[in-house]
């Protein structure tokens, strides 16, 4: 597949009950989750937009993508909205890139190791670390859509796991990554108060 950086989206329509509050707008470093988020995207993707509902206020810089279903059907309606999305406006697109609202420290090579997994122009690639797979962090074939679209049309299709195994899928490995306060997972995810203080500390070490 071709080398160029995709676009990216980030998934951002969930309902953070147990944070308590929108996460994207959290403070964190010197901005918010979002600002923190889209300057680490930045140089490894062409564009990054928002995945989130009209509800949701969002920086004007920004530009929103909302679900194209009802119901927030969960990560994967906002994968189909970014891919519908894609497919209208950039056609010549073939991959998208998708992270979620709530991880700050996904690697700077993240879009660049996933293009490079992705063998054949239908595989789904993935990111996985300490022995766990994740999913919302990956690199989707435009062309998924029809499919993915058909399967979200029964309610109880909603994991992502059980999408993967319909199509050809490679999961892209990353270490722990050293620092000054112990070992950092690259792919933690924030879902309570206590997670993100834990992040600003690691932040905080890093800088």
């Amino acid at each position: 597949m071709t080398a160029a950086p995709p676009p990216a989206l980030v998934l951002a329509g969930g309902r953070s009950s147990r944070m308590g509050t929108d996460k994207l707008l959290l403070p964190f470093g010197r901005g918010t989750l979002l600002s923190h988020i889209a300057q680490r995207l930045a140089p490894q993707v062409s564009e990054v937009a928002v995945n989130a509902p009209s509800s949701m206020p969002l920086p004007p810089s920004f530009r929103r993508v909302p679900d194209t279903l009802r119901g927030q059907p969960g990560p994967l309606g906002g994968v189909l909205a970014g891919l519908r999305d894609l497919a209208f406006r950039q056609p010549e697109a073939s991959h998208l890139l998708t992270v979620p609202s709530d991880a700050p420290f996904f690697p700077d090579d993240l879009a660049a190791r996933l293009q490079a997994a992705a063998s054949v122009p239908d595989m789904i690639a993935i990111a996985s670390s300490e022995g766990r797979t994740h999913p919302v962090f990956g690199l989707w074939p435009i062309p998924a859509a029809d499919d993915l679209e058909s399967w979200l049309a029964e309610p109880e299709n909603r994991r992502l796991s059980a999408f993967l195994a319909r199509h050809p899928s490679v999961a892209v490995h990353w270490e722990s990554v050293e620092t000054p306060i112990g070992r950092l997972d690259p792919f933690m995810n924030l879902n309570t108060p206590a997670d993100l203080e834990s992040a600003r500390r690691y932040l905080e070490a890093m800088e």
